[in-house]
């Protein structure tokens, strides 16, 4: 017996090894920005850690950007000391995880057998708006989100002029052709859709999904779901995060921008000087969350939330968890086996964080190998500088101007909110950032928060039953229960200025997809609030972490030889896919 289970065993991993082999790696195609702007010192280029000049923004020496690019070719870690010349100026920012993408993987697809496509190029409609995206939500940060959900509100003028002038934009105007908005019937973004995300569900109810508000009961029956503290075995997770101070932006005067560009390291992060905590109510409070997230956290926060519920499981494997049998309506039946070690808890916990790590290497690859895409702080600064470039390189950089001059309207606003600001004081066009350190030292594109969204809430799906809906069942519990089972439909928002949770009845029931797809969307989405990420690194890195949960859930099908399964797995596109063993 022994022997038969070694070869089986065996015959399992070649099974995986063959449909792993089978998936075709496909040609990882960049959009030609870092050889079409070489001559103008790779100005669409990630440079951020690298000696730039003082007037212009770029780098100061071309060939410091080609060594940092032969580096990330070869993929050794130590080329990035001994080949690349950085600034002397100390103490200095690393970058991040330069080599990740070359590494192999044994579950899942190969880091580069999944990809992204272009990014947008510079002088595409497309980058205009979602460059103008993000400078509209660094005007927004201390809005609150519930302003967001209704006619009126606090900052509602900011928030209709950000409406109009994204709605006024050639990108909006010829429908979104590429990357899709959540628009109204007549094709327009509203308060209800901007800055929603893409994917189904997303656009219903209150902007923030209820799994970054809602807790669980406790063991001691004094907790509540309303009080937002999630039971994680004897212990508690708080949802409530510290709040930083309203108005307090970084990196809005050159010297400021360029100290950060170089790769010095600045005073920490943010001001939370009033030293409290309080439920997400503002941006700029779900840019702290992205800020200091164990990146996977709010996915395994939904998934204890789902397991405390006992909310119900995909149809197709339910009667293997011990949940509901898969029986005709009305029979009489009680499972004697339940799940746990296979298709319970543990299987679900352990692979909702699982995936992360083989997200993050696939995005790694995307980042440095592939885009080397510039962040949204240095096109500000290319903006800001536009003139200059424009004269140091005036063969190939006009184009700088001309962006500046197709979002103007945007712009003049962004000057005039930096003249004004307590850390700003001058009329640049630079972008305010959430964080003092502002983005990562690491390219923009593919999205690590997008990437890492995408798998794990791929895993929630395909576990849950996503048709569920979200509010309170006949005897009182507050869940995600089948339709027929809930009496009042449920939504929960912050209330007095984040120091609670308040109810309503939704007027349109929350279902788990859409609250899950929300969830991935206000991560991810919640990064470019702090003025780190475009849309683009939402939306594509988010269906790359996808693929990537659905190739692992296909390995993983392989190895249950027994009791015949089938998880149904809602994508983000809207398809599902069907993964089992019969």
């Amino acid at each position: 017996m022994t022997q038969n289970r070694r070869i089986s065993a065996r015959n399992v991993r070649l099974e995986a090894m063959d449909l792993a082999a089978s998936r075709i790696h496909p040609v990882h195609k960049s959009n030609g920005d870092e050889q079409k702007y070489a001559s103008a010192h790779y100005a669409m280029s990630f440079s951020k850690g690298l000696d730039h000049d003082h007037t212009t923004g770029l780098v100061a020496n071309p060939a410091h950007f080609e060594a940092f690019r032969h580096a990330i070719d070869a993929g050794m870690i130590d080329s990035f000391t001994t080949a690349v010349a950085v600034p002397t100026a100390s103490p200095r920012r690393k970058w991040e995880a330069p080599t990740a993408g070359i590494v192999y993987d044994l579950q899942g697809p190969d880091a580069q057998a999944v990809t992204m496509p272009p990014a947008p190029a510079l002088g595409s409609t497309e980058l205009a708006f979602e460059m103008a995206e993000v400078y509209e939500l660094a005007l927004l940060r201390d809005v609150p989100f519930i302003s967001f959900d209704q006619n009126g509100g606090p900052g509602s003028a900011t928030l209709n002029n950000a409406v109009d002038r994204l709605n006024a934009l050639p990108y909006a105007m010829s429908g979104f052709r590429g990357r899709p908005r959540k628009v109204d019937a007549t094709g327009k973004l509203t308060r209800q859709t901007i800055f929603r995300g893409s994917t189904p569900g997303v656009e219903v109810g209150p902007y923030l999904s209820q799994f970054l508000l809602i807790g669980t009961t406790d063991q001691t029956g004094t907790t509540k779901v309303e009080d937002g503290r999630i039971s994680y075995g004897a212990l508690q997770i708080d949802q409530r995060v510290a709040k930083a101070e309203a108005a307090d932006d970084y990196m809005m005067t050159w010297d400021d921008w360029y100290h950060v560009q170089q790769g010095y390291v600045t005073p920490p992060g943010q001001n939370f000087a009033s030293h409290t905590r309080r439920f997400i109510t503002t941006p700029r409070d779900l840019a702290t969350y992205v800020h200091y997230d164990a990146l996977y956290e709010a996915y395994l926060n939904a998934c204890l939330i789902l397991l405390g519920q006992g909310a119900p499981f995909d149809s197709g494997f339910a009667n293997l968890t011990g949940g509901r049998p898969v029986f005709a309506a009305g029979a009489a039946w009680t499972p004697n086996a339940t799940g746990f070690a296979l298709f319970g808890g543990p299987h679900i916990l352990t692979l909702v964080t699982e995936v992360a790590t083989r997200a993050l290497k696939a995005v790694r690859y995307q980042k440095y190998n592939n885009h080397l895409r510039l962040r949204p702080e240095a096109l500000a600064g290319r903006i800001e500088k536009a003139d200059d470039i424009s004269t140091a390189h005036p063969l190939t950089c006009k184009v700088f101007n001309d962006l500046r001059d197709s979002i103007w309207h945007t712009v003049d606003a962004v000057q005039a909110f930096n003249a004004a600001a307590p850390n700003g004081g001058d009329p640049t066009a630079l972008l305010p950032m959430a964080f003092s350190e502002g983005s990562p030292m690491h390219p923009s594109y593919g999205a690590g928060h997008a990437a890492v969204a995408g798998a794990c809430v791929t895993i929630l799906k395909a576990f849950f039953d996503t048709s569920t809906v979200f509010g309170t069942d006949s005897a009182g519990n507050i869940r995600f229960a089948h339709a027929a089972d809930i009496v009042d439909p449920l939504q929960f928002e912050p209330k007095n200025n984040g120091a609670s949770l308040g109810s309503s009845t939704a007027p349109c029931p929350l279902t788990l997809e859409g609250e899950l797809n929300k969830l991935a969307a206000n991560i991810a989405v919640g990064r470019n609030m702090a003025g780190v990420h475009y849309f683009a690194d939402y939306y594509d890195s988010l269906r790359m972490g996808e693929q990537i949960a659905l190739g692992v859930l296909e390995e993983q099908a392989l190895c249950y030889p027994t009791d015949s399964f089938v998880l149904s797995v809602p994508t983000f596109d809207g398809p599902v896919v069907r993964i089992g063993r019969l």
